[in-house]
């Protein structure tokens, strides 16, 4: 076919190109190769439109266009990449680079004018013309940077990593940060969320910091309850009897007349 999908990866900028023409809706993909658990992080660093042809002609066709990055040959199984909200026919680049931090399979071009009113500048049908697309990134997850030869840091969620930065996509739980280093002392779980005593297993050992309680330590103290694992009782001789701060037991609002201190445990003389 003359204007296949496969010459959008041949290697050639200008003449040999990826065409598909006035339909009101368009798609393009590329398949990175692997089974359905191989995954591939991607960097979308060029897709030139019509390259061999006059820039100021064409943009029309191919505003509003998205990138998705899927393991699947449906775009709607994948993530969102990208999607041409701001360009107009004078400042739609080309080509066009995108920087797409996600791991999948397929690479997809989209567009299409299915719903009216059409924004400004935009006609009626759209046009693939896709003279090359290139895709970066590394075969490894657990890699990134030049030559994907830096490894994520070892606390990343599976060990995924921005391929850029090397900056973490998510922590196991008891790590928090871009680089998933240690939580601070007396937390521990997803991004550190967890009030345990004890933070190096991730779970609390049956003690919470003072002022939570609950297996998880996820519950903040009832009222007339403070301390670690809400054990102790708040003074009844608080001015409002029974209210009082859940970590340290100080009396919220003063004492009752005739009592006096933080917890209200000193009777005037």
């Amino acid at each position: 076919m003359a204007f296949g999908a496969d010459l959008a990866v041949d290697g050639r900028h200008r003449g040999q190109c990826a065409y598909s023409y006035g339909g009101q809706s368009a798609e393009w993909r590329v398949d990175l190769g692997g089974d359905s658990l191989r995954l591939f992080f991607v960097n979308i660093a060029c897709i030139l439109y019509h390259c061999s042809l006059n820039k100021d002609e064409y943009p029309v066709f191919f505003l509003g266009f998205s990138v998705y990055i899927s393991n699947t040959t449906n775009k709607v199984d994948g993530v969102l990449c990208f999607r041409d909200t701001n360009y107009t026919r004078a400042t739609i680049p080309n080509p066009v680079n995108i920087t797409c931090p996600y791991h999948g399979r397929y690479v997809i071009y989209y567009n299409n004018r299915t719903q009216k009113p059409y924004p400004e500048g935009y006609y009626e049908y759209v046009w693939i013309g896709l003279c090359e697309v290139k895709v970066y990134g590394c075969r490894s997850l657990r890699n990134y940077g030049e030559n994907c030869s830096l490894e994520c840091p070892q606390n990343c969620q599976d060990g995924y990593c921005d391929i850029v930065e090397g900056t973490c996509l998510a922590c196991k739980p008891r790590f928090i940060g871009q680089r998933c280093m240690d939580c601070a002392a007396g937390l521990s779980g997803h991004i550190c969320s967890k009030n345990c005593s004890h933070n190096i297993t991730g779970h609390c050992n049956g003690s919470c910091v003072a002022g939570w309680e609950g297996e998880m330590c996820e519950n903040e103290c009832s009222v007339e309850f403070y301390g670690v694992n809400c054990l102790q009782n708040c003074s009844m001789r608080c001015g409002v009897p029974g209210n009082c701060d859940r970590i340290t037991g100080y009396c919220n609002g003063g004492c009752q007349l005739g009592w006096t201190g933080l917890r209200c445990e000193k009777g005037k003389r």
